[in-house]
């Protein structure tokens, strides 16, 4: 559900979703989208409320590799995305009360690429 609202975030900015549960032989980005020739990986956590914390405090230094490695993999399988620029966002999807929310951090981080 997480990964759907957070899709449909990306949408309404104008974004392509170019992948949901993008697998790799490593395992799996939860979003892959493109702004123009930019690529987003992003990582979708869905809480049940905002007052879980931030996204981006969930994604620490080990994950932040993983996550580098699956879409490094990824972009691999890709070849023709290879020469677009890549961010990393984080997505936080929240129920707040009978509505889910959605906080998109860009640039939530950068792998050391």
């Amino acid at each position: 559900m997480g990964e759907q609202i957070a899709a449909r975030a990306y949408r309404r900015r104008g974004c392509e979703i170019i992948a949901r549960n993008a697998r790799t032989r490593y395992g799996e980005l939860d979003l892959v989208a493109r702004d123009g020739d930019v690529l987003i990986f992003c990582e979708v956590k869905t809480r049940r409320s905002h007052s879980a914390g931030a996204p981006a405090d969930a994604i620490d230094a080990r994950k932040q590799a993983r996550l580098a490695q699956l879409a490094e993999a990824w972009r691999l399988q890709h070849p023709q995305l290879m020469t677009l620029d890549c961010r990393f966002d984080a997505a936080l999807v929240a129920r707040d009360g009978i509505h889910w929310r959605v906080e998109i951090i860009e640039d939530a981080f950068r792998p050391g690429w």
